[in-house]
């Protein structure tokens, strides 16, 4: 059994390799409908070419626009980092000016209140001097009648 299911075998297989040989040994050359196919080849061919080339086309514009697009969000992630910045800018002058607002009116409230501090003082010392020179003379008053009575009359005494 063996042997006739390997004879059939090969007989398939040589009957098929002279189908697909017999053709290429064709002792026509090359003939009318080999030429009609050829140039068949050739428009498909060339149609295909034309069709790959259109798809490419699109391919590259759209790859533009993708580009495009893209530089289009750069630039607007650019102009929002500026605008940050401005504003970070913005926001530093503001401090600084608040810093010198307050410290300016911290030291003016302490000059004026310096100012204040200075006149009474100066009105506490007028008064503690003039009590002072009183007091000496009323001391002195009581050896000295004729100034005794001056003080009197001035209410000193």
């Amino acid at each position: 059994m063996t042997i006739i299911n390997t004879g059939i075998s090969w007989i398939v297989i040589c009957l098929l390799i002279s189908g697909f040989v017999s053709p290429a040994l064709a002792l026509d050359g090359f003939t009318q409908s080999d030429r009609e196919r050829l140039v068949c080849v050739e428009a498909i061919q060339t149609t295909f070419m034309q069709q790959m080339d259109n798809r490419f086309e699109q391919v590259d514009k759209r790859f533009e626009e993708l580009r495009s697009d893209m530089n289009a969000r750069f630039e607007q992630v650019d102009k929002r980092f500026g605008q940050t910045a401005d504003m970070f800018y913005a926001l530093a002058a503001i401090f600084t000016a608040l810093f010198a607002a307050v410290f300016g009116f911290a030291w003016w409230d302490r000059r004026s209140i310096l100012i204040e501090v200075e006149a009474s003082t100066q009105d506490i010392w007028a008064t503690l001097r003039s009590e002072c020179l009183i007091e000496v003379l009323r001391s002195f008053a009581e050896n000295v009648p004729d100034l005794k009575v001056l003080m009197r009359q001035a209410n000193l005494l």
